[in-house]
């Protein structure tokens, strides 16, 4: 088995479960003034980014055992990225490099809310040449949690590196973990989109989606318990429905809930659902039967809740990922 070794993990995150995270890293630049179009920004502050690479910062700087799979471009962006997964104790044993190919850009448009849109430069990126030849299984195959979004499935030969890696850990016992994180802009049509994202919906355990998702993937314009439950498959524990400022909704087999949010003044929200589902993993990954237990399930989630909701009080994702004193902080100034 790996152990992963790269960086400096957190005390004792070594003997915790490890969470494998694969897909996309990058670069966010993020408007330095909130509530202009990119044409308009004066300048952009350099965020380092990407789904699956936040949620395996996120489980790190919580205290967790994370790594990361994924494909840089060997350029100085690449250097940069790996060098951040480093410092933040995740390891890198399931890097690779690019010489062709550069390290993918997002250009990212803060509205005056902290919500945003996203202009992308990947021509074709490094995230998306990476081959199943060149997936490190031992690191894969020693993941308690393997978590992916659906970026990796838009093109080949990055979709069937997807594939083999989710089937690997499936097979040496692995919880799967999806979060789709829609990204229309990068998809050839929203049909397209559709389609690849729910063709490997029914393989997840645990599914996190956000309200924009769910109505996008349901073609509804309702967020309520019948539509969510009308995405539930057979082999699914644990179904999420983030609803921004609102929290979020839960359905297992045997129960569904919400849990309220915390008011923050929210900045930026990108990063914000990655921060939620890291918290989340982190807390699973040793303890599966969290999600049979609706109490301690609901602890979790406020929790996961808390980190999501501090990463919105500043710019970029990674930076603004918090640790647990941070998340004990808000949730006992919450209660007072």
């Amino acid at each position: 088995m790996a152990t992963p070794n790269n960086g400096e993990l957190p005390n004792g995150a070594d003997t915790k479960g490890l969470v494998v995270s694969f897909g996309e890293m990058l670069i966010d630049f993020v408007p330095t003034v909130s509530g202009v179009s990119l044409a308009e920004a004066p300048g952009f502050l350099k965020a380092p980014g990407g789904a699956p690479a936040n949620v395996a910062i996120a489980v790190s700087r919580l205290g967790g055992n994370a790594a990361f799979v994924g494909k840089l471009g060997d350029d100085e962006f690449g250097n940069m990225l790996a060098g951040i997964l480093k410092e933040n104790g995740v390891s890198g044993d399931g890097l690779t490099f690019d010489k062709g190919a550069r390290t993918a850009l997002a250009f990212v448009t803060l509205k005056a809310d902290g919500d945003r849109e996203f202009m992308f430069y990947r021509n074709p990126s490094a995230d998306m040449l990476l081959t199943p030849e060149e997936l490190n299984l031992d690191l894969i195959r020693s993941a308690k949690v393997f978590h992916y979004g659906s970026i990796s499935l838009i093109v080949e030969p990055c979709r069937s590196a997807h594939l083999k890696a989710m089937e690997e850990a499936k097979k040496a016992g692995a919880l799967l973990s999806y979060d789709p994180n829609l990204r229309l802009p990068l998809w050839p049509s929203a049909k397209e989109a559709r389609e690849q994202i729910l063709s490997i919906w029914d393989k997840a355990e645990v599914i996190k989606i956000s309200d924009n998702e769910l109505e996008f993937l349901t073609e509804t314009n309702t967020i309520d318990d019948a539509t969510a439950m009308s995405l539930w498959h057979p082999n699914l524990k644990l179904l999420l429905v983030t609803l921004g400022d609102h929290g979020c909704k839960y359905y297992t087999k045997n129960f569904k809930g919400s849990v309220d949010a915390f008011k923050v003044k929210a900045v930026d929200t990108t990063g914000a659902g990655d921060s939620f589902v890291g918290a989340l993993l982190g807390k699973m990954v040793d303890d599966h039967s969290i999600i049979e237990d609706e109490s301690r399930l609901r602890e979790a989630l406020t929790f996961a809740n808390a980190c999501g909701a501090i990463t919105t009080t500043k710019k970029g994702a990674i930076p603004a990922l918090p640790t647990v004193e941070d998340v004990k902080e808000l949730i006992k100034n919450a209660s007072n």
